[in-house]
C-alpha cells in the first residue's frame, strides 16, 4: 500500500521541518544566544529553585569537607559545633542556566563562614528524569 501525500500533506510536513530546524539554528527567542547557550535567571532571589540549589551547593561542599576531613567536629555539652570552615548558605545572588543533558546552573552564592559573609561560584547539574543533582564546581569568587 502505497502512501499517498497531498499538497497540503506536504504543505505541513515542510512547514513542521522548518520550525524545527529554525528552533535549533536560529538565536535563542529575544536573547540574542543560540540555543544551549547560557540564559542569566531574572528574579534570583524569589526563585525558589534556584535558592534550593545554591542551599543544597553550600551542603553539599560541608559535606565533602567533613568527609575530607578538613572540618573538626567538635562535641560541647549536647551541641555539636563545626569549625574550620563550615559554611551557612544565605542566598543566590546571580544565576545563569544552561541546557546540556540536563540543567547546569552556575551561581554565585552568599554564604557565611565563621560569621564573615562571603560569595562563591557554584556549578549543579541537575537531571529532573533520574532525580540527579551534582555539585561539579564551588569556590570563592573573585568578582564580589
Amino acid at each position: 500500500m502505497a502512501i499517498r501525500l497531498t499538497s497540503h500533506s506536504l504543505v505541513l510536513t515542510s512547514l513542521s521541518f522548518i520550525v524545527i530546524a529554525s528552533y535549533f539554528l536560529t538565536p535563542a527567542a529575544g536573547t540574542g544566544r543560540m540555543a544551549g547557550g547560557i540564559m542569566e535567571i531574572k528574579d534570583v532571589k524569589t526563585d525558589k529553585e534556584v535558592q534550593h540549589l545554591g542551599k543544597f551547593s553550600v551542603e553539599e561542599y560541608n559535606r565533602r569537607r567533613r568527609r575530607d576531613g578538613e572540618i573538626r567536629r567538635e562535641a560541647i555539652g549536647n551541641v555539636l559545633e563545626m569549625n574550620d570552615g563550615y559554611l551557612t548558605f544565605l542566598e543566590v545572588v546571580e544565576a545563569q542556566k544552561q541546557v546540556v543533558s540536563g540543567l547546569k546552573y552556575y551561581m554565585k552564592v552568599s554564604a557565611t563562614r565563621n560569621g564573615v559573609k562571603r560569595t562563591f561560584d557554584a556549578v549543579v547539574v541537575v537531571k529532573p528524569w533520574i532525580s540527579s543533582k551534582q555539585l561539579l564546581h564551588f569556590s570563592p569568587s573573585s568578582n564580589y
